[in-house]
């Protein structure tokens, strides 16, 4: 197997992960720009290629790997790990590397949002804004990306969106609409919480525009799965969404904002992948 390390990824304990690593004799290869955990991992004769960093490098590594027969295995070392955590991956080193070692393979879907490769999450609205936001930003981490979407939340207007679920339309006004193939933002945010991501399906979240009072109940139904019973959100699945705005503006895929037009397309690519998981109980 391959270990690709993103060295400027998420948490200080990546360097502590790759020193482990090397000292215990593992293939570890450094990535050296955007982009390349894709490249290396493609090029790759290993048959298990592991990401070490955050979404965004296993978001890589992954588009690496599609369609080669190759299999995934996440050391989750980001600021977020959605995936990694929706998967059951721990963030603790030696557990993590125990289920690279020794778990078990299981399918993984992909989606795609206007021909960009996401496995997580993608989406428009609020947290597509946040994204953009942070990511020309100079602060990092969790603390600095709350109080930057509680600036961001002053001044936000809703958009009015028409949604096409498979072949299911109308049209709302939406706070976010967020396409999950797996059930987490990340840190155990769960924005998607009724989401399969070895189903062949996604799971869309649109959440109602809601008052700054109601944040801290959304908030607590965020973090403990259950924010699909609040009457602000609207829970759906499907294979194929089409939304439609009146301009462009940003949208995400995996915590990587990017400028998106009128027209979104998201599809799921069912068992794009196999990845490594914990051994079930």
């Amino acid at each position: 197997m391959l270990f690709i390390i993103n060295p400027i990824s998420g948490t200080g304990s990546r360097s502590q992960v790759a020193s482990h690593l090397e000292s215990s004799g593992y293939k570890v290869v450094y990535t050296q720009y955007p982009g390349h955990a894709e490249v290396i991992a493609r090029q790759a004769s290993e048959r298990t290629i592991v990401a070490v960093g955050g979404d965004g490098t296993v978001n890589e590594v992954a588009r690496g790997i599609y369609d080669t027969g190759k299999t995934l295995g996440i050391i989750p070392c980001g600021s977020g790990d959605g995936l990694a955590l929706h998967l059951g991956i721990s963030r603790r080193f030696d557990k993590a590397l125990d289920t690279v070692l020794c778990g078990e393979i299981h399918p993984l879907d992909a989606g795609m949002i206007n021909g960009r490769m996401f496995f997580s999450v993608c989406g428009v609205g609020f947290d597509a804004l946040v994204s953009e936001k942070f990511a020309k930003s100079s602060k990092r981490g969790l603390l600095s990306y709350v109080e930057l979407g509680m600036e961001i939340w002053r001044e936000f207007q809703p958009e009015k969106y028409q949604i096409t679920i498979d072949d299911k339309t109308w049209e709302n006004h939406a706070a976010l609409i967020t396409v999950g193939n797996s059930s987490q933002w990340g840190n155990g945010a769960k924005i998607a919480p009724l989401a399969d991501s070895s189903d062949g399906q996604l799971d869309v979240t649109i959440a109602d525009m809601f008052t700054s009072i109601e944040m801290p109940a959304l908030a607590c139904l965020l973090m403990t799965g259950y924010l699909d019973i609040s009457h602000r959100i609207h829970c759906y699945r499907g294979k194929h969404i089409r939304i439609s705005r009146k301009s462009g503006g940003p949208a995400h895929a995996d915590g990587d904002w990017f400028e998106a037009g009128t027209e979104i397309d998201i599809r799921v690519i069912p068992g794009a992948l196999n990845v490594m998981v914990p051994k079930s109980e």
